[in-house]
């Protein structure tokens, strides 16, 4: 009788990761393969082998979940076709509406259904446990007697999900043909270095590359090596060693500690997110790089945003132009509301009612909307302002709710929608506003920066820190009390004797978070001459800094490290 305890609890384990040797081990077997396929430029063969090796790649990082990606694949595949096929625009809109339909059906059945039941059963009293449909089914085919009583969240599902509806939009919208071979499709999809947390790749920017793949010179691989060592010690000297030694200890129980250090572990979290994701999209670039793909660019020195708008310009570039391409836009963008605005906004309310289903709640989120129709029909200025700013807001709040189903996230893009359009009203008024001073920069920087580190109260206090905690349901009673926690924290003094003793006791943590945000700070110009500096150097010094980056990143995590933060998502 097959094991079914045995391989779903396969899902719950630690994803494979490029931290692992034994992936390593696994490209370097993927690369010697690639190369004589390259090399006989035999491209459907090369994809049917790079299709296999993504799809070995992601049965180790989620199991049985791979079937996930194979129905997405085959059912968009098959779609783009219709699509693409159609005679009239009315059955091309149909056949679109089928595949995001069916792509949102499956990421909101593994993402929400425990919320959406446990607000059920709130609501009505009943005790209603969801169980996994993947387990449900070989229960009834092999008669294991067994189920589990969570459903497990497939490693990147949001990811690959974002990425196949493009695929299909695209298509609708005349941007990309549809793909011929399924294994090409196959292979865009599940191309396995950006599978599991991107960055989302468009389909316009990919399927070229696919059709036409590019030699891989001396000049790639010095660039992927540099890309790779980067993000290995963005995550592992940043973001995993500033975790362990002192932001998790803090966020543990932050009631416990000073306001002095609940503020720093702030300071170093925001670092140690930005290391952490970067850091990944950095290993995912190089690793692409090596069998001949680019992949797009995620993150432009967030940190040195002068306004919130310019720092999601900056930040996960992939998910925020697709929000903007395929959600911002189509709502209407900044010039109006429109019904897919409507759309969006009961959908976003019916979320929000049942985050807390409370009377009293509901009760004043209905106040508020009524206070808002009232002026904005006795002030046309406020109508105006309204009607195009909400798209913005709707587009933030989506954008948190797609992080996870809990209160904390709603917040912390709502904050983050309320800062660009706070910032938008401030450009119209302030003196300030064409920064054209260095303190007028740097001004308008420090803000920005302070104001999404305050946001991140919110987003670290919902967010899972252990791979045990990845896919569960989250406890939103106790994420917003952690960060009602924080704020009370931050709203008390410390004395300068407690001060100078965390600054003594933590003085190697808080020299690493300078040095990293200096680092960071650096001007783009001069990154690129040190970039550059490393991929035209001999091949003897290029394999003494891997030697020294790896060795130093092993001892670190010898010592304990963290997952990937956006694994989660």
């Amino acid at each position: 009788m097959m094991d079914w305890t045995a391989i779903l609890d396969h899902n719950a384990a630690a994803p494979w990761t490029f931290l692992e040797g034994s992936f390593w081990a696994f490209l370097l077997v993927v690369l010697a393969v690639d190369a004589v396929m390259h090399r006989e430029r035999n491209r459907t063969m090369r994809h049917v082998w790079l299709l296999a090796a993504s799809l070995l790649f992601y049965w180790k990082t989620s199991g049985w979940f791979f079937l996930i990606l194979l129905f997405s694949t085959v059912s968009d595949y098959l779609i783009g076709h219709r699509i693409a096929a159609g005679k009239r625009q009315a059955t091309k809109d149909r056949w679109l509406a089928l595949s995001i339909f069916l792509n949102l059906t499956v990421l909101f059945y593994f993402k929400y259904t425990y919320f959406l039941t446990e607000s059920w059963n709130s609501v009505t009293g009943s005790s209603i446990i969801p169980r996994h449909w993947l387990v449900m089914g070989a229960n009834e085919v092999f008669n294991t007697g067994w189920s589990v009583d969570r459903i497990l969240l497939p490693v990147g599902i949001s990811f690959y999900t974002f990425q196949t509806i493009s695929y299909t939009v695209d298509i609708r919208r005349g941007l990309v043909a549809p793909l011929k071979r399924l294994t090409d499709f196959g292979f865009y999809v599940s191309f396995f270095p950006q599978l599991v947390a991107g960055p989302i790749v468009r389909a316009a920017d990919f399927v070229p590359q696919i059709l036409k793949p590019r030699a891989v010179t001396r000049a790639t691989i010095g660039l992927a090596g540099f890309w790779i060592l980067n993000g290995l010690l963005k995550k592992v000297l940043l973001a995993d060693w500033i975790a362990v030694n002192f932001n998790d200890r803090v966020f543990a129980d932050p009631g416990a500690h000073s306001s002095f250090e609940v503020l720093m572990a702030l300071y170093g979290y925001s670092l140690q997110v930005y290391a952490d994701f970067s850091g990944y999209t950095d290993m995912a670039i190089g690793v692409a790089l090596l069998m001949g793909y680019t992949l797009p660019q995620n993150f432009n020195s967030p940190y040195k945003a002068d306004s919130c708008g310019d720092f999601w310009k900056r930040w996960h570039m992939s998910l925020s132009g697709w929000l903007k391409d395929y959600l911002y836009i189509p709502m209407g963008g900044n010039r109006r509301a429109s019904w897919f605005t409507a759309i969006s906004g009961a959908f976003l309310l019916s979320f929000v009612a049942l985050l807390w289903p409370e009377p009293r709640v509901l009760g004043a989120i209905g106040g508020v909307l009524l206070a808002f129709a009232v002026a904005m029909s006795r002030i046309p200025a406020f109508k105006r302002w309204v009607t195009t700013n909400v798209n913005i807001w709707m587009t933030m709040l989506l954008g948190g709710l797609w992080h996870g189903a809990g209160w904390n996230f709603v917040i912390w893009g709502g904050l983050n929608g309320l800062g660009i359009t706070v910032y938008k009203l401030w450009r119209k008024v302030s003196p300030w506003e064409s920064k054209d001073t260095f303190w007028k920069k740097a001004v308008a920087v420090g803000l920005t920066f302070h104001f999404i580190t305050f946001t991140r109260i919110w987003f670290r206090s919902a967010s899972h820190t252990t791979w045990a905690k990845f896919g569960t349901e989250h406890n939103m009673a106790s994420e917003w009390d952690t960060a009602m926690v924080i704020l009370s924290t931050l709203a008390t003094g410390t004395s300068w004797d407690v001060t100078s003793g965390v600054l003594s006791h933590y003085a190697l943590v808080f020299a690493v978070m300078l040095l990293g945000y200096a680092i960071h700070l650096l001007p783009s110009s001069w990154k690129g001459r040190y970039r550059q500096a490393f991929v035209g150097a001999p091949l003897a010094l290029q394999a003494a800094c891997a030697i020294v980056a790896v060795t130093l990143a092993s001892a670190v995590l010898s010592a304990g490290g963290t997952p990937f933060i956006y694994f989660q998502f």
